[in-house]
């Protein structure tokens, strides 16, 4: 499946497609117009985002939503010119609706003022206290999916620095693939309802594999 195909928008206006992608590519500032191309762009761009945004925030740091939007624009911001921005589109994936794009500024500032300020900084020692905050942030801000294009890896980046606070070098995510990903994408669902028992799972997972990939 084409990536300009994995979710499905409304109001959506024809500029925001690249010229001469036939649609499967968003318009962006590198004017690529295939998918496979800006796809490797976009890896590129990520790996040199991590360092720097690991050096941008303390130990005992407590993130915010700006913060959020400062990670995207540090990622993406050569290549879309909305990076770091609120979404103007909704988006569904499957048949299932996030967040409607005129409420993100209030859900991402209940988000700081609520599961941020609670979860961050993650300091927490017992890997089930890990887990669950990890889990429970990461949960809902895929819930209200703030951009256009990134928020699974701004997600993740968000759990990786948390996880720095917590005295881990770093996740693993690499078993998130496959069949995973199905598991992964009903367990941000359940937490539409609160239920944070798949996410968990999700999380334990990615902690046992970061743990063997450490030797630990």
């Amino acid at each position: 499946m084409k990536k300009s195909q994995r979710y499905k928008t409304s109001h959506l206006v024809e500029d925001q497609f690249e010229p001469g992608s036939r649609g499967r590519v968003l318009k962006n500032l590198l004017h690529i117009t295939r998918r496979r191309e800006l796809d490797v762009v976009e890896v590129e761009k990520y790996a040199l985002a991590i360092p720097v945004l690991m050096d941008m925030f303390s130990k005992t740091h407590c993130f915010t939503a700006n913060d959020i939007c400062r990670m995207h624009k540090t990622w993406l911001g050569d290549v879309y010119e909305w990076a770091g921005r609120y979404r103007q589109v909704n988006i569904t994936k499957d048949g299932f609706p996030f967040a409607a794009a005129a409420q993100l500024p209030k859900m991402m500032q209940e988000f700081e003022k609520g599961l941020l300020r609670k979860y961050t900084p993650c300091l927490f020692a017992k890997d089930d206290d890990l887990i669950t905050a990890l889990s429970v942030v990461h949960g809902e801000l895929m819930l209200i999916h703030p951009f256009r294009e990134g928020n699974g890896r701004v997600g993740r980046l968000l759990t990786v620095l948390m996880a720095l606070q917590a005295g881990l070098p770093g996740l693993d995510f690499a078993g998130i693939s496959g069949k995973m990903r199905k598991a992964y994408f009903a367990a941000v669902q359940a937490s539409a309802s609160q239920d944070y028992e798949p996410m968990k799972k999700v999380f334990s997972a990615v902690l046992l594999r970061t743990r063997r990939t450490l030797g630990k």
